[in-house]
Formats: C-alpha cells, structure tokens, sequence
C-alpha cells in the first residue's frame, strides 16, 4: 500500500482528497502547512507527496526545495488556475507534474498511479529484460534504468523518474527526432494530457542538471516547432 502525504491550508480539499485516495486503496497522511509536512518527512517519508503551493508557515516552493536536498520521490504540485509562472517554476525546481484546482479528482488519482509505476520500475520491482532496462552508454552518458543512475563524464546525476525517462526516451536513439507528443506518451499515461509547455519545462531542467556535471553540456538539441532530439558526438 502506497502512501501519499496531501498538503495543502485548504480542509475541504484535504478531507475530499484523501476519502477519494484512500477508497483507492492507498494510505494518506494529511497536513495543512509545509511546516508541519517537512517535520513529518524528516522522521519517515511517504512515496509520494501532493503539494499546494501557497501555504502558511513553509510554502510549496520552499517544502519541494527541502525534499530535493535529500529524496527524488515524486512530487505533484496543485496550482491556481493562474498561477502559470509558479508551475513552470515548480517544474523547474524539480515537481514531476502539476494538477490544476479546480481538478478532477479521478485525474489526480490517475496522475499519482502513473508516477508510482514508474518509480517502480525505476526502483526495480518489476524486472523484466526489456530495451527500458538496458543500460544505455552513449559517449559520456551513462544510464542504468533499474538503479535509476545517471552519470556524465563520470559525474553523477540526480533526477526525478519523469527526467530519467524523458532522457531515456531521447538517448535510445540518438540522432533521431522525438517531437512533444511522443516524450508524453513517455512520461505520462494515455488517460493524461499535459500541454507542451510542461514537458519543455521538464527539458530545461533536465539541461539545468546536466549542466551542472558539465557546463558544456549541449546533446539536447532543441528543433523548434517539431521537438528534441539526443546528439551522440
């Protein structure tokens, strides 16, 4: 059983949430500031955690820049309808995906199933000798899918499970183009749609973090109106 940490000031969407969660079958722990969540995380974390991002005593923002000191679990952001700038910069920081409020609650359940698989497979639970679980070597990269490593030029890197398998997506074949549609079939369930500026957001802080193992890093070629692809040379 799987357990989901909701936090968010608001108890209507606290109590709602979690009754729908937990009739799923999964185990909720409930907060109501970011303050009172991180002291909860700090003794035992949960599999995954479901975030507002404007909150008394710690915000979103601050709790997510604290949990990537330490975990790469997944983590979804619940934002105003208009709070574009705060999801870019979520995404940016290192959130996995961002539900929109007022949401359907049966998208966020779907949301949190396909991040949680993912992070199984990324784990290791579901084994299976497939090319997903290839380690990939081209050039300076180095990926391991089961132990969901990543190095560059020796160096490693810490990424969320939808940075790995977007990376992954465009490292299986180098030279070739794979355009915004495609890399959302990769990081997200058919059920799912996510505009094309969430995954261009994925991809600048993927970039962001493999600079930061080499400033020089450029085999993420952007092709403007059609996609990116991975350069080997």
């Amino acid at each position: 059983m799987s357990k989901i940490a909701l936090v968010d000031d608001d108890r209507n969407i606290l109590t709602s949430v979690a009754m729908t969660l937990e009739a799923e079958g999964f185990e909720v722990e409930t907060y109501n500031d970011g303050q009172s969540a991180l002291d909860a995380f700090n003794r035992k974390l949960p599999d995954m955690a479901v975030l507002d991002i404007k909150m008394p005593r710690m915000d979103g923002m601050d709790l997510l820049q604290r949990l990537r000191q330490k975990t790469q679990m997944p983590v979804i952001f619940l934002t105003s309808k208009d709070d574009e700038i705060d999801e870019v910069l979520g995404l940016r920081m290192g959130a996995d995906d961002y539900v929109k409020k007022p949401f359907s609650q049966r998208l966020l359940v779907e949301r949190i199933r396909a991040l949680l698989r993912r992070q199984d497979v990324m784990a290791g639970n579901e084994v299976t000798e497939t090319e997903e679980t290839k380690v990939i070597e081209r050039g300076e990269l180095r990926m391991d899918p089961l132990r969901h490593s990543v190095s560059w030029k020796g160096n490693d890197v810490s990424l969320t499970v939808t940075e790995f398998l977007l990376l992954q997506a465009l490292a299986q074949r180098p030279g070739f183009v794979k355009s915004r549609d495609q890399l959302m079939d990769v990081a997200y369930d058919d059920q799912v749609y996510v505009d094309d500026r969430t995954i261009d957001s994925h991809i600048k802080r993927l970039r962001k973090k493999m600079r930061t193992a080499d400033p020089e890093f450029s085999a993420i070629e952007t092709l403007y109106g059609i996609g990116y692809r991975y350069n080997e040379d």
